[in-house]
C-alpha cells in the first residue's frame, strides 16, 4: 500500500453511537444523531449515512472540479445515496449511488467520462473501491 502524505486530519468524537451526539475538535459540528424512522429509530435528526452521503458528495464536487478541464461545472449538482441493508441478520453494509448533473457538458456521453475520470481519483471512491457497491452516473 502507498504511504499517504497526511494534509490534514479531521476529528470527531462521538457518545451514545447512532443515538447519542457528535462534535469535532473544533466545534462547528456539535450536534444529536438520532436513527432513521425507517430502521427503527426516533428520526427527527441526522444520521450516520447522511453524513457519509454529505462528505461523500462534497469530496466528488472536488474531484469532479479537478478532472473537468474546459468544462463549466456551473449549475453542476452531485446527488450522493447511501444505502443502509443487511446481507443478513448481525451483518450490514453499505452501497452508494452518485448521479452528476453537468448542464454545460458537451453531451451525457462526456458527462460519463468526467465522471468516471472523477471516480478514478476522488479520496471518498479510493477509500470505498472493492469494499463496498458504488454506482456513479451522469444524468441530463
Amino acid at each position: 500500500m502507498e504511504k499517504l502524505t497526511i494534509d490534514y486530519t479531521a476529528t470527531a468524537v462521538n457518545t451514545g453511537g447512532r443515538k447519542g451526539h457528535i462534535k469535532t475538535d473544533d466545534g462547528v459540528l456539535d450536534f444529536d444523531v438520532a436513527m432513521p424512522k425507517e430502521i427503527g429509530g426516533q428520526g427527527g435528526k441526522t444520521n450516520p449515512e447522511q453524513l457519509f452521503a454529505a462528505g461523500y458528495a462534497a469530496c466528488f464536487g472536488g474531484a469532479l472540479g479537478a478532472v473537468a478541464g474546459k468544462t463549466s461545472l456551473r449549475d453542476s449538482e452531485i446527488t450522493a445515496k447511501v444505502h443502509l441493508g443487511n446481507y443478513g441478520p448481525g451483518s450490514f453494509g453499505l452501497a452508494v449511488d452518485i448521479f452528476v448533473k453537468i448542464p454545460h457538458a458537451a453531451s451525457v456521453e462526456e458527462a460519463q467520462k468526467l465522471v468516471d475520470a472523477a471516480h478514478e481519483v476522488c479520496p471518498y471512491s479510493k477509500a470505498t473501491r472493492g469494499n463496498i457497491e458504488v454506482n456513479v452516473k451522469a444524468i441530463s
